[in-house]
């Protein structure tokens, strides 16, 4: 199968409790885990900036088709401030606008994954685009678009402007229990996945943390839900394990048409990313998942 994922790179500096730690990150996460869990027979494409200097991201992009590569001499910097109890807070530096996106020939792909890292990776007229010019499957991670930007570059929680006309365009869309009351100007949960689902999104999937996730699929008028218990892990790592979460399952759903599969898998492969200690960890993925499983 091929692969497109789209979204910016950036660089983490993380603060915890464990000090200061300086990471690749944004769409890398991503790339990761679907580079680790894939065929040998797979291909991945990735359009994200890409400062090809930058040592970061190369071990793990010089494996990848660039074909899509935006070159650039500077990557957004993001300032993450990581909670136990709490939602982390960011601040970002060297803010970039949309990516360019080659759509002359995207129905050559089995699924494009799209992470909004910045919220300023496509605009809607892309995403409109997009989907104009590909007849598969796409999955769409609201991430940091679910996420204003104030005076100071500190992005904070707001309703997502026409988010409506996004969901139109997407197939899979994936938030966490938060980023789900920035999609539609609802106070109830169930009747912002009920707008959502009828703007035509096939499947709507929240992540929960430590509470596992839960899928709502719409079939005519009634809603299927599915829903995952996390597994039991020691969380060393709050960062990336929701993009980790993303890739895994739209590649499993890809493979097994079986929302249940994609779900048990993406809880599993979200659950081990929390639990690692160093990103290069990564490369474990593909056997705890699925050697889990059987």
């Amino acid at each position: 199968m091929k692969f497109l994922l789209i979204g910016h790179s950036v660089e983490d500096h993380i603060f915890d409790v464990n000090g200061q730690s300086i990471k690749p990150g944004g769409i890398y996460y991503s790339a990761a885990a679907l580079y680790f869990v894939k065929e040998k027979s797979d291909k991945i494409y990735i359009c994200t900036s890409y400062k090809k200097d930058r040592g970061l991201f190369n071990d793990l992009y010089d494996n990848f088709e660039p074909d899509y590569f935006n070159y650039t001499e500077i990557i957004p910097v993001v300032r993450l401030n990581v909670y136990d109890n709490k939602e982390r807070e960011e601040i970002y530096e060297n803010i970039t606008g949309e990516l360019i996106i080659d759509m002359t020939d995207l129905n050559k792909f089995d699924g494009i994954l799209i992470n909004m890292i910045t919220g300023f990776d496509i605009t809607l007229s892309q995403m409109k685009e997009i989907r104009k010019n590909y007849d598969g499957l796409i999955y769409y991670d609201v991430h940091t678009f679910s996420r204003g930007l104030n005076k100071n570059m500190k992005r904070e929680f707001r309703p997502i402007p026409e988010f409506d006309k996004w969901a139109e365009n997407i197939d899979i869309l994936q938030v966490n229990s938060r980023e789900l009351f920035t999609l539609a100007d609802f106070k109830v949960r169930r009747e912002i996945i009920k707008f959502i689902l009828g703007k035509g999104v096939r499947h709507l999937i929240v992540t929960k943390g430590k509470k596992g996730a839960e899928c709502f699929s719409a079939e005519g008028d009634k809603i299927n839900i599915e829903r995952m218990p996390a597994i039991d892990v020691d969380v060393t790592n709050q960062v990336g394990a929701g993009d980790v979460f993303g890739a895994v399952f739209f590649y499993s759903y890809l493979k097994n048409k079986s929302v249940k599969i994609a779900l048990k898998n993406a809880v599993t492969a979200g659950g081990y990313a929390a639990s690692y200690n160093n990103i290069s960890d990564l490369e474990n993925l593909k056997n705890d998942v699925f050697a889990r499983h059987n």
